[in-house]
């Protein structure tokens, strides 16, 4: 059974800095297929980072994901935090048989951390 635990969230002003880390553990076919998404209230799940499809374009530059296999961990160091990116964020992990991809029934899914950006 694989188990996704989402760590690091808080709060913090605009500008500064965050590392979420998602300690995985089971059988993991892809690793390249594991990601970070994130929900704010009202709004719908979006993709954040992935290793198999790199970033969604109000991150880019600012966010870094990383993944350390001896650790079973995989990253996603957040710098010049905005508001705007205040939200649940959650890890997410490619199911074996089906192809790297964002929907639910694709994934396993953590349990999220909140992170609250005030500016």
């Amino acid at each position: 059974q694989v188990q996704l635990v989402e760590s690091g969230g808080g709060s913090v002003q605009a500008g500064g800095s965050r590392r979420l880390s998602c300690a995985f553990s089971g059988y993991i076919k892809d690793r390249a297929c594991m990601g970070w998404f994130r929900q704010a209230p009202g709004k719908e799940r979006e993709r954040v980072a992935t290793i198999y499809s790199g970033y969604t374009d109000s991150v880019k530059g600012r966010f870094t994901i990383s993944q350390d296999n001896a650790k079973n961990t995989l990253y996603l160091q957040m710098n010049s935090l905005k508001p705007e990116d205040t939200a649940m964020y959650y890890c997410a992990a490619g199911r074996s048989g089906y192809t790297c991809s964002e929907s639910d029934a694709s994934n396993y899914w953590g349990q999220g951390t909140q992170v609250t950006v005030s500016s």
